[in-house]
Order: structure tokens, then sequence, then C-alpha cells
């Protein structure tokens, strides 16, 4: 196959290599400024890139394009050395035209200390510009509002500079996945067209939107943010999110909120939802403690003069209306610390403000390590209030670098849990108020929900007599109910209250994973999910440049959960995690390019790391080789694997000659070369050496074996190089004859549905996995009794003294 013959089609860009572009744009401002810094030019060269994009020319568009105030006039700049100066007149022109000074305007693009000086500032402004022009970016045909990819381009890039920013500097980001556990839990998707939502501590605004995602009847946004470059970050966030009217001030929150009635009262609000910073120390800086104008305090008291966790707390519920509905995030300690703030928490509790307590990991957010809890306040149901619902999720989350991270089954089971107030042992339960006042209003979840896992018991008559308590064995019975007889197959009765294993340590798996039983209830998954994906056969088959991605995996995950609710033994969140884990890795990109190209096996080049294309070395992103090869080439790739299997037998032969006879005075250890090899030209200098003696011993039988068995070797290697490059050429043309409906099928049910089932499978053999290693565990820990033991001490005993009576 030759480049002459083979044409590298257009490929849509993956969303995952956007997210990678849009990063390896940092790498060009890294070094002069930290994270906290350059993110601010990046992100304005985002939105200007974006509106131009999607708005240039366009008359009736939220956002005026002017002239001279375009990313085409950024890109006309690359090279004058007067670049940042431009720059940013470009954007000051832009954010005139839009109502947008002090918004898209506060990075200064001619700024040396950040970006250096002259021909320095010149070649690194003209190559941030070059990686934004790529071709591959243009965001001109982003489709549904819902799915649109900048919106999830700025939250990858936003989590990315909070990662770098530091602890000081993080906080104007809010993980993604604690704002959509807050979204969903106030209640916002059961709201109305006219309602509004407000946080009072906004940060980029990544709470608000994901807030407003929640609703499809819209709402109307607020917010406050005091730092004048995070809040243009939140406006910028806003207008490329679709919220060009969303009103984000800047300004002191506690000292002086923005948002006022006419009589100077504050604003109420049907939502709110905040991440205030922890513990701040200088809260009351501009506040007057002792006479609130606003009337936050009256009621309940001051808080801490050094401490403003309660301040943003009771400004929050004070912003709220008779029937609004919020939640905040505050570190651990509001629950219980005592004093004023005790006093504080207990006006609140007795005013049944607080539906529920959602209890996180440690080390979730970027300003600090401390874990934190969600606090759920409901006024409406405030009267009626008879206990609050507490989730302790401490312990769901993963290890993401030097920071933990929700994992999707994580979120879910808290929405799912929270909403549905379900109560579930050691994760939630809803405790009365009447507990809590007796526990003098302290709210320390562990209070409430005792989490810890319980201590394996040793069994002091088992290590003596031997056996296996049968407590042991009956806290297995989640397994036992679903194989039944495995356990009279593994346990014997020993005496009264003990057991003994029937089998082998080696036999357990074996017995488990063979049982009839556990066969069976393997086929009653693999019943599951086949129905499970015959059902969406329709749905996936049917995707088209109208289709919208979120959605499409919102159906398939609900529904996913929905199947595996009544299975035992396998956690329906488990296999929940396994389908969202493959979406993010590699069904995503398909459906997103799918929705862009079509059903179409576009192919395209690799490219080597200098960026040209290699010769004769192509991929296809949406259907790998592999899949074609399997589908339509049997017959070759069986032929290939018997030329392998030949080849393979070959280099195992010649191997085993090297190995007899290499060493010391081995007859090929001599025919090494500098390097240590035995290469051919060696062997041959070697035998026509021994034939110009008339040596016709066994050093030359030797070598000329060895000698036949490298060149039937390269052989057996050049026959599976021609036939790897002729099924090759076979497979890139019928690639190009593939029919949509082919397509379809190797997409969805070779490549989609096929790993989808692998991955949900493993969970059965993760649950054997487990029952096995306990097994093994509790053999392994009775196996000997304390008689035996003690006798094999005195045996030991009786040889050391021994010895040390023949050292005498």
């Amino acid at each position: 196959m030759g480049c002459d013959n083979y044409k590298s089609e257009a490929m849509a860009l993956k969303k995952s290599e956007l997210y990678s572009k849009l990063w390896k744009s940092c790498d060009e401002l890294r070094g002069g400024m930290d994270a906290s810094q350059y993110k601010d030019y990046i992100l304005v060269l985002l939105f200007v890139k974006y509106v131009s994009d999607k708005y240039a020319g366009d008359k009736n568009a939220v956002i005026e394009v002017p002239e001279g105030g375009s990313f085409a006039d950024i890109v006309h700049l690359r090279g004058s050395k007067e670049i940042g100066d431009k720059i940013n007149k470009i954007i000051a022109k832009l954010a005139e035209a839009n109502d947008l000074k002090g918004i898209i305007d506060v990075a200064d693009f001619n700024n040396e200390d950040k970006l250096g000086k002259g021909k320095e500032m010149q070649d690194r402004l003209s190559n941030l510009v070059a990686i934004f022009n790529d071709s591959e970016l243009n965001f001109s045909k982003n489709r549904a509002d819902g799915d649109d990819i900048l919106g999830d381009a700025y939250e990858y890039l936003m989590r990315n500079f909070a990662t770098e920013s530091g602890k000081s500097k993080g906080q104007f980001y809010t993980p993604a996945e604690v704002s959509r556990i807050m979204a969903k839990v106030i209640g916002i998707d059961s709201g109305s067209n006219s309602d509004t939502i407000y946080d009072p501590t906004c940060g980029s605004g990544s709470l608000l939107l994901k807030a407003s995602d929640e609703t499809q009847k819209g709402i109307t946004i607020y917010g406050q943010e005091m730092d004048n470059a995070t809040r243009a970050l939140a406006k910028m966030n806003m207008i490329l999110h679709g919220h060009p009217s969303a009103e984000i001030y800047q300004g002191n929150t506690l000292a002086d909120p923005l948002f006022k009635n006419e009589e100077g009262t504050l604003k109420t609000f049907d939502f709110a939802v905040a991440n205030p910073p922890f513990s701040s120390k200088a809260w009351s800086n501009g506040v007057n403690i002792n006479n609130d104008e606003y009337d936050r305090f009256t009621g309940y008291g001051i808080p801490p003069a050094k401490n403003g966790d309660y301040a943003f707390l009771l400004h929050l519920i004070r912003s709220l209306k008779s029937t609004g509905k919020g939640a905040i995030i505050l570190p651990h300690g509001v629950l219980f610390r005592g004093n004023v703030e005790a006093q504080i928490r207990t006006q609140i509790l007795r005013r049944g403000f607080i539906k529920g307590i959602i209890g996180l990991p440690a080390n979730l957010f970027y300003g600090t390590g401390i874990p934190a809890c969600i606090i759920v306040i409901d006024k409406a149901e405030a009267a009626n209030r008879q206990g609050i619902f507490m989730i302790d999720a401490s312990k769901g989350y993963l290890k993401d670098g030097n920071k933990n991270r929700l994992r999707e089954q994580d979120i879910h089971k808290i929405v799912d849990v929270f909403n549905k107030q379900l109560e579930i042992p050691k994760y939630s339960r809803l405790v009365s108020l009447g507990e809590i006042e007796a526990n003098e209003y302290n709210l320390n979840i562990p209070r409430y929900i005792d989490s810890q896992e319980e201590e394996d018991i040793q069994d002091i008559a088992a290590h003596i007599q031997g056996g296996i308590p049968n407590h042991d064995i009956d806290s297995l019975s989640p397994y036992w109910e679903v194989y039944p007889s495995l356990r009279e197959e593994l346990f014997s009765p020993l005496r009264p209250g003990y057991f003994q294993l029937c089998k082998s340590g080696e036999e357990i798996k074996d017995t488990i994973f063979h049982h009839p039983q556990f066969l069976s209830y393997r086929d009653r998954i693999d019943r599951l999910l086949e129905q499970w994906s015959k059902e969406h056969l329709p749905l996936l088959y049917g995707l088209n440049s109208q289709s919208q991605p979120k959605e499409v995996i919102g159906q398939l995950a609900e529904t996913m959960l929905g199947t595996f609710s009544q299975t035992s033994l396998i956690d329906k969140y488990d296999v929940y995690q396994h389908l969202m884990v493959y979406w993010e890795e590699t069904m995503k990109d398909d459906v997103y390019l799918i929705v862009e190209d079509g059903w179409q096996a576009k192919t395209h080049f690799l490219i080597d790391a200098k960026g040209k294309p290699k010769k004769d070395e192509w991929d296809c992103d949406l259907i790998p080789k592999s899949l074609v090869r399997g589908r339509y080439f049997a017959l070759e790739l069986t032929a290939l694997e018997e030329l392998e299997a030949e080849k393979e037998a070959l280099s195992r032969s010649r191997e085993e000659m090297e190995e007899e006879y290499t060493g010391e005075e081995g007859i090929l250890e001599d025919i090494k070369n500098d390097k240590g090899k035995i290469t051919k030209a060696t062997v041959q200098a070697r035998i026509k050496e021994l034939q110009q003696e008339l040596d016709w011993g066994e050093e030359l039988k030797v070598l000329k074996e060895y000698l036949g068995l490298m060149e039937k070797e390269a052989e057996a290697g050049n026959r599976v190089k021609m036939a790897e490059k002729d099924l090759d050429k076979q497979l890139l043309v019928k690639y190009q004859q593939l029919s949509e409906e082919e397509v379809k099928t190797l997409v969805v049910k070779d490549k989609w549905m096929t790993r989808i089932t692998e991955e949900v499978t493993t969970e059965l053999d993760r649950i054997s996995q487990r029952l096995t290693q306990r097994i093994r565990e509790l053999a392994d820990r009775y196996e000997s009794t304390l008689g035996e033991l003690s006798a094999q001490v005195e045996d030991l005993e009786a040889e050391v003294s021994k010895m040390l009576e023949l050292l005498v």
C-alpha cells in the first residue's frame, strides 16, 4: 500500500484530543507565571476563538464580533513585533462592543514580566495563537446546546488549572462531581421557568452552571465573587454556556451584598448554592457584626470573628425565599464545634431549615485537604421537619494524583440515596430531631452512622481445637443465598459450632468457579446483559447528527442501573461505573464522531514525532483494525497465525541451541561480536575459517545447523511481514467498501456491546475471587491448633539446644 493509492480522509477531532490540544497551549506560558495567572490568558483566547467561530457575521448573534475584534484579526498578528499590544486592542474592541470591559480584557498580553521581552514575547504569543488557530479547533459546528463541546473543554481546563494552582489559589473551582451532587439534591428540576438561583461566592461559576443544567425550564442566574479576575472567568463561563444574561457581580458578599431589594434588604431566591472559603479568618472585615443591616444574624448569634463558616451559612439561609432550597459546602467542623457556633447550629436546627447532611471524602477540594460536607437547606418543609437525613459518603472515591475524586458511581449513589431517603446500614439514615437534641445538637456524622468496618474477631476455641467457626461462615450468607449447595460442598461439620474445609486451598477456586449454581448465576447475568443490549440497539443504531451524546449515555446508564437493581451480590453502582468509565475512555469519542461525521469508517495516516504522516501506516479511530480483521478475514488470520507459529518454533529452536552452546568454552560463545551478540555475519565468518582449516569436526556441524536455523527464522519472519502487509492492503480496501449497516454492526455490536459485556462480567469474577480469598483466609487462620503450634515450638527449641551443645 503506497501513498499514491491511499487517501487519508479528514477526521472530526475527538473530544479527548480537543482537551489535550487546549491544555498543550498552556506549555507556551509555563515558566513565566503560575497556573492561577496563565489561566486568564488561555481562557480569554478560548472565549475570543469561540465567539468568533460561532457568531462572526451573524447580525442576530447574542455576541457581536466587531470588525477588527475577532480571532482572525489576532491570527494576522503572528510574527508581529507588537503582537502583545495589538492583541490587547483587538480584545478591547470585542469587550467594548458587548459590554464586557473588565471581563475579557483582564489579562494583559503585553506584560513583559509574565510573557517576556521582545522576541521572547513575540514567539511565545505567536505559538500560542497558532495552537488555537488549528483547523480542528473549529467551534462553528457546535450543535445541541446540551452537548456543547466547549462546556466540557472549559471544565477540563478549569480542573487542570485548579490542580496546578496549588493549595492557596485553586479555590476558584468547585470540583464538577460535587457541583453535580449539590445541583441534584436541591430539587431544582421540579421548579418553574421563573425560578432564580444565587451563589454568594460563585468563583468561576461552575456550581451555578451545574445547577442550571438540572432544569429544562430555564432559570435566572445571580452570582457574586470577590476576586475580579475570577468574576471575569465566571462571566465568560456564563456566556460560553448560553447564559449571557446571568448577573455576576464583583464584591465582598458578606460586607457588601450587591443583590438587594429597593428598600435595601437582601434579595431572596428560589435556590442557592455556595462553596465559600473554608473557615475564613477575615470574614468580618467591613461587616457591622453587632448591627447587621441585612438581618442575617438576628436570632442565631454572631459567628466567631476568626471563623466565617456560619457567616456564609446564615447569609445563604437569609438569601432564600420562604420556600427556598439550597446547598452549601462547609468543613466538617461546623457540625460539632462548640461555643457560639453550637448556639447558632442549635437555632438553625430548631427552625427546621436543615434537610440533610452529606459527609464527603477528604482531599476533594483544591484549596484544602480537610474533609467537608454538603449541608442541604429546605425552608419549604421546615415547619414539618421531623429529622435530618445523613449520608456518610467518606469512603467512596478514587485516588487521582494528589487529590481524591468522586467516581460516577459515588455521585449517583449519593443522589439516589438522598433523594429517595434510603436508609442503608453504615451509609445513611434519617436521624430524628429528638435524637439530635439528646446529643445537644451535635451533628457529627459518626455519632449517628457507624461506618467503620466490623473487626474480624479471632475465635480462641478454634485456635485451640481447630475448625472454622460457624459465625464466620454465616457472615458469607449473601453468597450462600445465591449458591445454597456450595456451602455444603465446601464445609462439613467438625463439632458443634465449628466446621472443617472439605477442599484443599488449590481446589477452592475451581470448586466455586465450576459449581453449577455459580454457572447458573453467570448465565442469569449474561441474559440480563443480552436483554439490556437488545433494548438499546435501536437507540444506538439510530444515532445521527441530531443526537445528543449526553442524553444517549444518560438513557443507557439509567436503564443499566434498573437492570441490575434486583440482582444479588452484584452492586448495581459497580456495573454502572464500568459503563461510565468505558463511556469516558472510548464510547463518548465514538458517539461524537458519529454525530459529526455520520456512520463512516474514516481512515487516516499515523503521525510521527515530527508531525508528518507515516508512509503506509494508517488507522481508523471509530473501528479498530482488529474488529474488521476478525469479522471479514478469518482465513487470512488463521494463515498468518500459522506463519507466526512457524517463526516462533524456529526462534525457540535457535534459542535452545544458544543456551546449549554458549557459556564457558561453548561453541557459540567465541563468535559473539563486540556487543555480545551472535549475528549471521559472525557465524559465517567462523564457518569460513573452519573450512579453510579443513576442520570438519563438531564445531563446524553445530555452526552450520545454527546458521540454518537463523536463515529459516529470517525467511519465516519475511513471510510473516509479507502476509501482514498483504492483509493490511486487503483491510484498507475493505474499509473503503464498508456499508453503513456494516459500520453500525462493527461499532455497536462488535465494539461497544462486546466491551461493555466483558467489563460487566468481570464483576462476577471479582465476587468469586472475594469469596475464594475469604475462605482461604479462614482456613489458613485456623489451620494449625495451639497444640500443634506448641509442639512445633518444642521441636524447634530442641533442635536449637542440640546445635548449641555442639558449639560448646
